[in-house]
């Protein structure tokens, strides 16, 4: 029987992640639900932004759904992003973000790549120093995790059945840092590409690949790279599936995973009942897909959002009335589960 810990957050992480469980549920009826917390109001009450018992939840349910989280704009004692310490005391060290054209809502339609971001290390190891005249920040990469990452994107080129894998660095200006994530990833997928394989592996500078993200994304297939160039990547990505409002992801490890949309806790209009809850469902879709290995739960999720975008509550073919609330939004997508294939 699936578990699932449901981490709401903050802000509206509280409203689309039950809309999220709920179209889950609906395929997978015997799905056990635990709750947890994390996130900004969670440090407040608690001291610390993820308590132990949360990361025990995860760990003993195996997969995650995190909401969103609030974060102070400036430094404060003793807190630690939720997101970051769930990533890293979990393992998860490998951050999957496709990027597929949606009805109505894509700029365009032939987009279909997914960006394997390293996860745990890189500029986001959390160590800096400053002596109040210069600040430093450590750029962490280690062979081992760039081998994990290259693998872990390989294992997503073949489910996609994708047939480029690209490995994005800025080795000629990082050459001891990015030279060794580069090598050791190269190395990794050829050595351990099957014969019988006939995909691509070739590589591009980060800046090559933005702009290429934002020229020609029908291009490109999957790309894996460092933590700080994946997420900026990414982010840019996501313009071509309607925004990073609609924009899903999964965090995952060896033994565990953690679907969070990409989106904030948004407190401008948090409480109001009017978040989107497609990220977090297309979230949960790749928690199916990815970690429980269900891709024909995760495929009948995305169709049915695919057409919900296509489809308003009167039943009329046309596009989705921007007022619709989080609740109708969910309840249109439920509907269209029904006709998903």
């Amino acid at each position: 029987m699936p578990r699932l810990c449901v981490i709401e957050g903050d802000g509206i992480g509280r409203e689309v992640t039950p809309a999220a469980v709920e179209v889950l549920r609906a395929m997978v009826p015997e799905l056990e639900i635990v709750q947890a917390s994390a996130g900004w109001q969670t440090f407040q009450e608690c001291g610390v932004s993820v308590p132990q018992e949360t990361l025990a939840a995860v760990r003993e349910c195996g997969a995650a759904l995190f909401g969103a989280v609030s974060s102070p704009a400036r430094k404060v004692a003793g807190y630690r992003s939720a997101i970051l310490t769930l990533r890293q005391e979990l393992g998860l060290y490998a951050n999957i973000r496709p990027v597929c054209s949606l009805p109505v809502v894509s700029a365009r339609d032939n987009v279909n790549l997914v960006i394997v971001r390293e996860n745990t290390e890189g500029m986001y190891a959390g160590r800096e120093r400053s002596d109040g005249k210069t600040a430093i920040a450590e750029r962490v990469i280690t062979a081992h995790a760039s081998r994990k990452i290259a693998l872990r994107a390989a294992e997503v080129l073949r489910l996609k059945g994708g047939r480029r894998l690209t490995i994005v660095h800025k080795a000629n200006i990082l050459p001891v840092t990015d030279g060794l994530f580069r090598d050791t990833a190269r190395a990794a997928l050829e050595e351990t590409r099957h014969p019988c394989e006939d995909w691509e592996i070739d590589e591009m500078l980060v800046d090559t690949a933005a702009y290429q993200l934002a020229a020609a994304p029908q291009n490109l297939d999957v790309i894996v790279t460092t933590n700080l160039f994946g997420d900026i990547l990414s982010d840019e990505a996501a313009h071509w599936c309607g925004g990073m409002g609609l924009a899903p992801s999964l965090n995952w490890g060896e033994d565990l995973a953690l679907a969070e949309p990409v989106h904030g806790s948004a407190p401008d209009i948090a409480g109001r009942g009017i978040a989107n809850p497609i990220a977090a469902i297309l979230s949960v879709a790749m928690l199916a897909r990815y970690h429980w290995g269900l891709p024909a739960v995760a495929e009948r999720i995305e169709i049915a959002v695919h057409q919900a975008l296509e489809w308003d509550l009167t039943g009329r073919d046309g596009r989705m009335l921007p007022d619709l609330r989080t609740d109708e939004v969910t309840k249109l997508i439920l509907k269209q589960l029904e006709y998903a294939y």
